[in-house]
């Protein structure tokens, strides 16, 4: 997708539709911004729930710290 948008007078981004409609986001979701080089990463922070189980399954055991690297 090769869609623009401008920055407002107000420091504002409108997000075009294509963009919002492929990846279904509504209003009121929250991003992160994360600076890449000269760019900026949007990311949509997901909601407390959705996190639900990610973990499940994890064991600390056998837990290599990056201490033990040489």
């Amino acid at each position: 997708m090769s869609d623009t948008a401008t920055l407002s007078s107000k420091f504002q981004i409108s997000i075009p539709k294509a963009i919002r409609s492929a990846q279904h986001w509504e209003a009121g979701l929250i991003f992160a911004f994360i600076p890449k080089g000269t760019g900026v990463l949007l990311v949509p922070v997901p909601k407390r729930d959705a996190l639900n189980g990610l973990a499940r399954g994890a064991s600390a055991v056998d837990y290599r710290d990056r201490a033990d690297r040489f």
